[in-house]
């Protein structure tokens, strides 16, 4: 079949649905590829690149659409690209069925197949097919880029010569695919960075990335992500207002905030205030990635950058990914390759439009001139239930102590015990063994002694260096070897160099191997 991706209609959209590389693999399922003259170039494409692939350079968006069987594209079709679809067209698209009735209903018409990419069910098979997911992850990055180019200093800190400059302060609110690429983002860059999400279970994920999560001290039940798809679910008014009261206490604080707060089919929560905004210091920047649904600020301006009344700086953007376009229409047109590839089973070249199969069936919104939106839920979901950890109690100040005095008192006691029998067995020894075998034995006894306190006392990350480092002062024995250099047989002088430049590798490399390995726990 002929898989076409026509130029995106959409003002400021730079992506597209297909690239030279992703043509390839859809050749490989046996395809045709077409594109419309100049889809690519804002994303760095030109049409020389994909004729060189063996892609079909159209002129029109007319010709594409009245030749191509599947249409992939990035933005949902216009009116007008859907009255061009046809009974044997398959779209393959971002749809937003549930913002969309009217454009479903006209797709509908005209017995049409239309695959919404937004509407992927989060399930690990569909892992790769989750276009919401990659497009998320450019935004929550570029989200932080953006924040370092309206803030007025370094994201690290720094001591200088000239001064001394602290580290930002990042807060991230929401921890989904954006928030954690932008809490990634920002520890990467050197910043504090704190998060907050209503999901209990995201927490143990933005510890993991060098962040600190923001808890509330409010006894509330929250829905486990698992419940939900993977999203958060609505709060309760009491949970809301704890949630604005943390926010209130650290807005104060904090530098650069980034808003990724977002619940399907529905506006934005508001989380971030006018009045959070007012406390805040002159060049802070707030990042509203919820800009298109409302923003979680209300100040935020859609698609624009404002400065308040006291210097802070809102952007509200809906555009990050097409802000890396080239990136952008990479990870979404394997999306679409994925997708074709479960499409096209046989790889024959043939589309076989599986509605028993959980992931087609979950993103197709019509099909055979009926609308098949909303999916059935998938019958296996992507994450598993958190069951909920049981807090432990914290002790008391005696508690505390009683305890240390009890692993106080055992440890002594096992060291005793350990030195009154190594003492009798060495008592026991030197009865029947002569003084000059006991004088070597108890120091030899006493250099294990000392060398597995040494060894017992280190971390375990840190056995590694510490025997390489053993390892070179152990080539001691060099000393032999050097004295045996000077020898009149040829032979004892032949082993004495073979032992002298062995136990120089041992000596050299035992500390390069050392110097090495402790260099991997510093921070550089």
């Amino acid at each position: 079949m002929k898989i076409g991706t026509p130029k995106e209609v959409f003002e400021g959209e730079a992506r597209v649905a297909m690239t030279p590389d992703s043509a390839t693999q859809l050749q490989k399922l046996g395809h045709d590829c077409l594109i419309e003259s100049g889809a690519g170039a804002m994303a760095g494409f030109s049409d020389a690149t994909y004729e060189a692939v063996g892609v079909k350079v159209v002129a029109t968006a007319a010709a594409l659409w009245k030749e191509a069987d599947v249409i992939a594209k990035v933005r949902p079709p216009s009116d007008t690209e859907a009255k061009r679809l046809t009974e044997d067209k398959t779209l393959i698209s971002f749809f937003y069925p549930a913002a969309n009735a009217e454009l479903m209903e006209l797709c509908k018409s005209k017995g049409a197949s239309v695959i919404a990419m937004d509407m992927v069910p989060r399930i690990s098979r569909a892992q790769k097919m989750d276009a919401l997911s990659s497009m998320a992850n450019i935004a929550g990055y570029r989200a932080v880029i953006e924040a370092g180019n309206n803030f007025g200093r370094f994201f690290t800190g720094q001591v200088t010569a000239a001064g001394k400059v602290p580290p930002a302060k990042v807060l991230v609110v929401g921890a989904g695919v954006a928030g954690l690429a932008a809490i990634g983002t920002a520890t990467s860059l050197g910043a504090i960075t704190y998060a907050f999400d209503v999901r209990p279970e995201v927490a143990e994920q933005v510890e993991s990335m060098g962040a600190e999560f923001v808890f509330l001290d409010f006894e509330e039940e929250q829905q486990d992500g698992a419940a939900t798809g993977g999203y958060a679910a609505v709060s309760s008014p009491e949970f809301a207002a704890a949630q604005l009261a943390k926010f209130r206490e650290i807005a104060p604080d904090i530098d650069i905030v980034i808003t990724t707060a977002l619940i399907p089919n529905r506006e934005a929560p508001e989380l971030w205030t006018e009045d959070m905004v007012a406390s805040m210091k002159p060049g802070s920047v707030i990042i509203d990635l919820a800009a298109e649904r409302g923003g979680n600020c209300k100040m935020t301006v859609m698609d624009e950058k404002i400065v308040t009344d006291n210097g802070v700086t809102i952007v509200g953007y809906t555009d990050f990914p097409s802000r890396m376009a080239a990136q952008s229409s990479t990870l979404y047109s394997t999306n679409i390759r994925h997708m074709m590839t479960d499409l096209t089973p046989a790889k024959d070249g043939v589309i076989n439009h599986n509605m028993e199969d959980d992931v087609i069936r979950g993103a197709t919104v019509t099909h055979a001139g009926e609308i098949t939106f909303p999916p059935p839920p998938p019958k296996v979901k992507a994450i598993a239930a958190q069951k909920p950890k049981e807090k432990s109690r914290e002790l008391t100040v005696a508690e505390k102590r009683e305890l240390e005095v009890v692993a106080f008192k055992k440890q002594t006691r096992s060291q005793v015990t350990l030195l009154a029998v190594g003492a009798a067995i060495l008592l026991a020894i030197g009865l029947v063994a002569p003084a000059s075998f006991m004088q070597h034995f108890i120091v030899f006894v006493l250099s294990v002694f000392i060398g597995f306190q040494v060894i017992w006392k280190v971390s375990h990350s840190l056995h590694t260096p510490l025997m390489a480092v053993t390892n070179a002062i152990s080539s001691i024995i060099i000393l032999g070897a050097l004295m045996q250099v000077g020898s009149g047989s040829f032979l004892v002088i032949l082993l004495g160099a073979l032992s002298v430049f062995m136990a120089g590798i041992n000596i050299f490399g035992g500390f390069l191997v050392t110097r090495r390995m402790l260099a991997m726990f510093q921070k550089s």
